[in-house]
């Protein structure tokens, strides 16, 4: 069905906004900037309104994190390093645990969210999904307080597109739950096409795409 024939969405009780990494450190002047990425503020700050269950994500990185290329000596930010649970892509330091990067964007306005979700916070192991950590195995937790809730279908917006809200997206659909990615309430990084890939992988894993003017505010 195209956008122009889709009847707005009205999200109900069993409907879920995730909010993604919304963190100084993602913005313009931030550690590691998202293009863009204050442009999401507004946004997701309208249509939140429209959610009665919405749930925040934190990136909280402890001091020295594995995913830094500062833990690394002769590796600087983007080099790609093994790590016992697999490939592991070197950031720089960003969303440190206490600081202001790490800190939720000032403008971000959602009093009605019920749960914070942080991840990253284990110093040796990266973790890009709300759901499971980059080692595959170590669980957020995000999974059985939806079902417990009876959330069925997630609304994912946030930063980056290409990175943990692809992998929180295709982690909800792995776990059983319909997953839909709001575009205009997400912006990438995009490192050599990656924000194409992202689109492409959840496209095949069944995750919906849809814009703002979708939903009924």
């Amino acid at each position: 069905m195209s956008a122009l024939s889709r009847a707005p969405i009205t999200p109900g009780e069993h409907d879920v906004l995730v909010v993604v990494d919304v963190q100084n450190g993602f913005m313009p002047g931030g550690s590691l900037p998202v293009p863009e990425g204050d442009r999401v503020v507004p946004v997701i700050n309208r249509i939140a309104r429209a959610f009665r269950n919405v749930i925040i994500t934190q990136d909280w990185h402890t001091p020295h994190h594995v995913s830094f290329a500062s833990s690394h000596p002769g590796k600087k930010p983007f080099d790609t390093i093994e790590l016992p649970y697999g490939p592991q892509i070197l950031w720089p330091d960003h969303c440190v645990q206490g600081t202001i990067d790490a800190d939720l964007h000032e403008g971000l306005s959602i009093p009605h969210a019920a749960l914070l979700i942080r991840k990253g916070y284990r110093q040796h192991v990266d973790s890009y999904s709300a759901f499971l950590e980059a080692d595959r195995t170590t669980m957020t937790g995000l999974t059985g307080y939806l079902r417990e809730r009876g959330l069925e279908t997630a609304y994912f917006v946030g930063l980056a597109t290409d990175f943990c809200v692809l992998w929180s997206s295709l982690d909800a659909r792995r776990a059983g739950f319909n997953a839909w990615v709001i575009e205009d309430a997400t912006r990438g990084i995009d490192a050599g096409g990656s924000v194409a890939r992202a689109w492409g992988d959840m496209a095949r894993a069944g995750v919906s795409r849809i814009t703002s003017s979708d939903i009924a505010v």
